[in-house]
């Protein structure tokens, strides 16, 4: 009762300048003004849907004995431990606020090191998890966010990196797993720096330098000496997708862009800093990623994503021959070989009809055993929908892919939401989603997902055709994707609804502001509505970040364009009914992005429901607010996209 009283004492208090804001009835988590009744039935049946859960591979034992994952059987993704393929899953966190992030400790079978905010905050601490006794003990701060947690073979040593010098800067620390509260900083430097991977003598450390997502490097710091030393070239600029060092610790292995067009499979060899980066796999014409290497350093493995799909590769590295295994088309999250095992590949996916799983492949027999079942929910995802890739032209030509889920079963023409991805340097594949088979079985709503210039997949001259002041140009692709569905005979292009998060929804209110006329609605996630304000606003250590995508605001003629292209400063123009998500605690997109486009809208008279997560940050993490979000969203498009009546006679 008294975290209730709080709750209720916050939401009371002037957390938000929308004046009109109350409690939601029963969730006073969530804060709303103006928001549409939901009715219950649809609540009911939604809440079916979005009763799936996942298993996502955090950690691996170094025999591949134990598997470490995240999972929800509350509210809340927290650890489980399965010890034997579809074995129990044994909870070890049961904390109000999400664990996403954990790895074992080799030498100590009963200690797990984790990271973990407060209310979506993105302020992650570092942890040390006793499994003897159940209690956390608090290894960090408090206060300065922390990430990228990585531990030693073994298990002497951890590291992470951290805000805490400044507030901006990102610095990597090392500390003793003996003394894990003196932590050492290691790196001093502006910008943002993370730990990759220890050697496996534990000697040396693998570190990220990055400055944006097409401009990274990698850098070998001795852990004895501190000599930190760059391994990637100094001239020129490229990508660092993903990146491992050999087994004997004498090479890198790295997926980059800095070659070709994609994210490609390269080795460094550290003995020759002179020599040139040798190309693996180079007949691989897709962007590369999820990279591991085998404890004996006899192969590797990795994944291509070739049109949104994932194909796992193993390369033997005395051969040079890349082998696709043969396995179901899905999209791989997880690629790992344990610290001993060279012969088992861990490796997590899901598909569009089964939620993220875990499985072991043998390499020896070539045998797939499933270590983790997840519930897809008391509905039957058997009859979820596959989504159809589809493609179209943009008025310069270029050719946009896109995902489209469509009802099996329609009279007539459907209506339609455009799903808009976050990032911009994101992409929508074709994953499971309980949601959008909702609006696909249950509404008879075809959602569409481009993945427009800018998005990640397809190579870095399509990334990077969104950057800076090319993003007015960019921002033709809407009505691109809005004249692709007025071409099918099978979609309704008098009911469109735009709908996103983060990126996805600055996109959502670019096209309510830009192509009002051809939208009915919009739900808009945590979206940013003024480009100038967001990276004024935006947390210190990510806004370099952040101007490496958008530009610079304090230029002027980049300001000008940034100006022009805000959908606030162009709220007279959107005529569309528009429904805004936000998260209080957002570090991203401030709150304050969500309420000046509410107060814009409303000070002109029309109406803009506003839901505010007391306890969220970047989007919804808690299950309670994240179903009731989703069905509000659902009923309020659903009335927005019914048929009009036929007028009499």
């Amino acid at each position: 009762m008294l975290i209730v009283a709080l709750l209720v004492a916050q939401a009371a208090a002037p957390v938000s300048k929308i004046p009109d804001m109350k409690p939601v009835a029963g969730i006073p988590t969530l804060l709303e003004s103006g928001m549409p009744e939901v009715p219950p039935q649809l609540r009911a049946r939604i809440e079916q849907y979005q009763n799936s859960r996942s298993a996502n591979a955090l950690d691996v034992a170094a025999d591949g004995s134990r598997l470490l994952i995240a999972t929800r059987f509350a509210s809340t993704n927290q650890l489980h431990l399965v010890e034997q393929p579809m074995g129990m899953r044994t909870q070890l966190t049961f904390a109000s606020e999400p664990v996403n992030s954990a790895r074992f400790v080799p030498g100590a079978p009963r200690a797990l090191l984790y990271l973990q905010d407060v209310g979506g905050g993105e302020f992650h601490q570092v942890f040390r998890l006793d499994q003897r006794t159940g209690r956390s003990e608090l290894l960090t701060d408090g206060k300065s966010r922390h990430e990228g947690l990585i531990v030693s073979a073994d298990g002497t040593r951890f590291a992470y990196s951290g805000t805490g010098r400044n507030g901006k800067d990102t610095d990597v620390y090392v500390a003793q797993t003996a003394a894990p509260r003196d932590a050492r900083r290691v790196t001093e430097r502006e910008g943002t720096w993370q730990p990759v991977e220890f050697s496996r003598d534990g000697k040396r450390m693998l570190v990220g330098q990055f400055r944006a997502i097409d401009d990274s490097d990698l850098h070998v710091y001795d852990v004895q000496t501190g000599e930190m030393r760059q391994v990637t070239p100094r001239e020129g600029k490229g990508s660092v997708e993903d990146a491992a060092l050999s087994a004997d610790g004498k090479s890198v292995y790295l997926i980059t862009d800095r070659y070709s067009d994609f994210n490609s499979l390269y080795r460094i060899e550290l003995s020759r800093p002179e020599a040139k980066p040798q190309p693996l796999a180079s007949q691989i014409k897709w962007d590369l990623d999820n990279l591991t290497v085998a404890a004996d350093g006899t192969r590797l493995a990795f994944t291509a994503n070739e049109e949104g799909w994932s194909r796992v590769y193993v390369l033997d590295l005395r051969s040079g021959r890349a082998e696709p295994l043969d396995l179901p088309r899905g999209i791989v999250s997880t690629l790992r070989f344990p610290d001993k095992r060279s012969d088992l590949l861990f490796i997590g996916a899901q598909t569009a009809r089964s939620p993220n799983d875990v499985w072991a492949y043998s390499l020896k027999d070539r045998k797939l055993t499933r270590w983790t079942r997840s519930e897809a929910g008391p509905v039957d995802a058997g009859s979820f929908v596959e989504p159809e890739l589809v493609k179209y032209r943009a008025p310069d030509g270029l050719v946009i892919p896109a995902f489209l889920w469509k009802p099996a079963r329609a009279d007539g023409k459907v209506p339609v939401v455009i799903l808009w991805h976050g990032g911009p340097e994101g992409q929508t594949r074709p994953t499971f989603q309980p949601i959008w088979q909702f609006y696909v079985q249950e509404l008879g709503i075809a959602v569409l997902a481009p993945n427009v210039r800018g998005s990640t997949g397809y190579g870095k001259s399509y990334l990077a055709m969104d950057n800076g002041v090319k993003r007015e140009q960019a921002l033709g692709d809407i009505g691109a994707t809005l004249d692709f569905i007025a071409s099918r005979a099978d979609l309704d292009a008098s009911r469109v609804a735009a709908y996103g998060g983060s990126y996805g929804g600055y996109m959502t209110l670019a096209t309510v502001a830009f192509q009002g006329a051809r939208v009915r609605a919009a739900v808009d996630i945590v979206g940013i509505s003024n480009l100038v304000s967001f990276l004024q606003t935006t947390q210190a250590y990510r806004r370099d970040l952040r101007r490496a995508e958008y530009g610079d605001e304090r230029d002027p003629a980049v300001r000008a364009v940034q100006e022009r292209i805000s959908p606030l400063n162009s709220v007279d123009k959107m005529e569309a009914a528009l429904l805004v998500i936000q998260g209080k605690n957002d570090p991203r997109v401030p709150q304050s992005e969500a309420e000046q486009i509410v107060q814009a809208l409303r000070a002109r008279g029309k109406d803009a429901p506003y839901l505010l997560g007391v306890n969220e940050g970047h989007g919804f993490q808690k299950k309670e607010n994240r179903d009731y979000m989703t069905a509000a969203a659902a009923a309020f498009l659903q009335h927005k996209l019914q048929r009009a009546p036929v007028p009499p006679g």
